[in-house]
């Protein structure tokens, strides 16, 4: 027996609303598999299960807000009892119901929202064609809807209502990213013993072969500079491990994959930092088609779990908002995050001769616990050198 729960995508995460079933009773689910849709008040996310089995039951309905750790639903497996999943459902369904966010009566003058399925399939009603319809494009559990017509019967207006008290409003929803964003910050700060380095690189050698790159693609094919960045940054996690995992339970647990955060500014304010997972065994092509979707998704608030819960390191790049250098907050329980500022020709020292260069200032915000100055120098110094010499950046 497999107790599906709602998993932590990120460590500013303590409640999530489940938005959407993928799977019902009697579904066979494989590894990987998109299960569920939760709302984490920074996306909407596809939660996907890393387990197999059968849906044995849902626990949780469309709508409620539950807490990180909180059993969704119960997977059977091979070899499983009647008697063991009746045992398993019986230890589970008190804290599931006492999890579930309850739903709040209609206002007086009625503005009826969703409820527990249980209670609307309870109900004698009638829903109409063009209200299950419109349900379906608005993605709206129709059997959590409340109908206000005769015997209960569900109205197009009825789901418009229902979708809209299940979405918040965009200032709610931007004002509750800011404070979840503010948390996670004030956490990090509290927590982790930052120290910060920076490091000027020329990019001349980078920016012509990009150029020269680029001339032989297709359009649609070309490279942006902030691939290489992040190519760069991953091979030096690569060789640095020090900078690249997780500081929990008291102590460093370096990663052995690269999966680079990536930050990405969302269109209502804020910051979201999904991944790219394996960066370092991405060919530069496989990498910009990914870093291209990731923002798009992220953009439209469509994520999967994975991306929100396994950065190893982030890379946040302010070169757009023409910033010389950015020093970033660790997001935790990572211990390292790099910056890239703005690219901007300066005057440098080439072979003993002043000249003009194009030159970016690479940062990085590191945790004491984890490494050391010398260690995040070596990093740097690393990053420096792929990009003098991007040739090396290709498998």
């Amino acid at each position: 027996m497999i107790e599906f729960k709602l998993p932590s995508l990120g460590a500013d995460m303590d409640k999530g609303t489940l938005l959407e079933w993928r799977v019902q009773p009697g579904d066979a689910v494989s590894k990987g598999q998109v299960v569920a849709v939760v709302d984490t008040t920074k996306a909407a996310v596809d939660v996907e299960c890393w387990q197999e089995g059968n849906v044995h039951e849902l626990l949780v309905g469309p709508g409620a807000t539950v807490a990180v750790g909180t059993t969704l639903a119960v997977f059977r497996e091979p070899g499983d009892t009647p008697e063991q999943l009746a045992g398993a459902r019986a230890r589970i369904s008190a804290a599931a119901a006492a999890a579930a966010a309850p739903v709040a009566p209609a206002p007086a003058g009625g503005a009826p929202g969703l409820r527990p399925p249980a209670v609307a399939a309870a109900a004698e009603r009638r829903v109409s064609p063009a209200a299950r319809k419109r349900a379906q494009e608005l993605g709206v559990d129709i059997d959590a809807v409340q109908g206000t017509g005769p015997h209960g019967a569900v109205s197009i207006a009825d789901v418009e209502r229902g979708a809209a008290a299940k979405t918040p409003a965009p200032a709610d929803r931007a004002r509750a990213l800011r404070q979840t964003i503010a948390m996670a910050m004030a956490r990090s700060k509290r927590e982790i013993p930052h120290y910060y380095l920076a490091e000027e690189i020329n990019l001349a050698s980078a920016v012509e072969w990009l150029r020269r790159e680029n001339e032989r693609r297709p359009v649609t094919e070309r490279l942006l500079l902030a691939c290489l960045y992040l190519k760069a940054v991953a091979l030096a996690a690569r060789r640095h491990p020090a900078l690249n995992g997780y500081f929990r339970d008291g102590e460093f647990r370096p990663s052995e994959a690269v999966h680079l955060g990536v930050a990405i500014s969302l269109r209502g304010g804020g910051l979201i930092a999904p991944a790219i997972h394996d960066v370092d065994r991405l060919s530069l092509a496989e990498l910009m088609r990914a870093m291209s979707d990731l923002v798009t998704r992220a953009r439209a608030g469509s994520l999967r779990s994975s991306e929100m819960s396994d950065p190893t390191l982030t890379v946040t790049n302010l070169g757009e908002q023409s910033v010389d250098a950015v020093f970033g907050v660790i997001y935790p329980p990572q211990v390292a995050l790099v910056g890239f500022g703005q690219v901007r020709e300066r005057p440098a020292v080439v072979q003993g001769e002043i000249k003009p260069a194009q030159t970016v200032t690479a940062s990085l915000s590191a945790d004491h616990r984890a490494s050391d100055g010398h260690d995040g120098a070596l990093f740097l110094a690393t990053v420096r050198e792929l990009l003098q010499h991007p040739e090396r950046l290709t498998p």
